[in-house]
């Protein structure tokens, strides 16, 4: 089960208006965002080795609950990706003005999803 919060339901509400549009840009980069969200929730693991008959047994035995990221956190990665989209654009600019172009957009896309955007 994933976390609901203002910022996901934007994203998630964001992302259905731009797969009817049919901006594959801003697709991929809400699909990435939300993706990133979900993945800072996952829970740590620490590899360790060991005896069989050391290990958990049982139905939910090695259960745990997923990390759940405050507004912060998430405002955070929202914040990366946009960075990480804009250092793509200037990549581009020389070579592939054209993805440069997109990827300024779904940047753009997700700045006006910033909580207190009017997006």
């Amino acid at each position: 089960m994933t976390t609901d919060s203002p910022l996901r339901s934007r994203l998630r509400a964001a992302l259905l208006e731009a797969r009817r549009a049919r901006d594959a840009g801003t697709v991929s980069a809400l699909r990435t965002t939300l993706a990133a969200l979900e993945n800072a929730e996952a829970v740590p693991t620490a590899a360790r080795a060991g005896a069989i008959e050391e290990a958990p047994v049982g139905v939910g035995s090695t259960e745990a609950a997923r990390r759940v990221l405050d507004d912060a956190d998430e405002l955070a990665l929202l914040e990366s990706e946009i960075a990480a989209l804009q250092e793509a654009a200037l990549a581009y600019d020389d070579a592939a003005p054209e993805r440069a172009a997109a990827a300024r957009r779904a940047a753009d896309r997700l700045v006006a999803l910033r909580p207190g955007s009017s997006g």
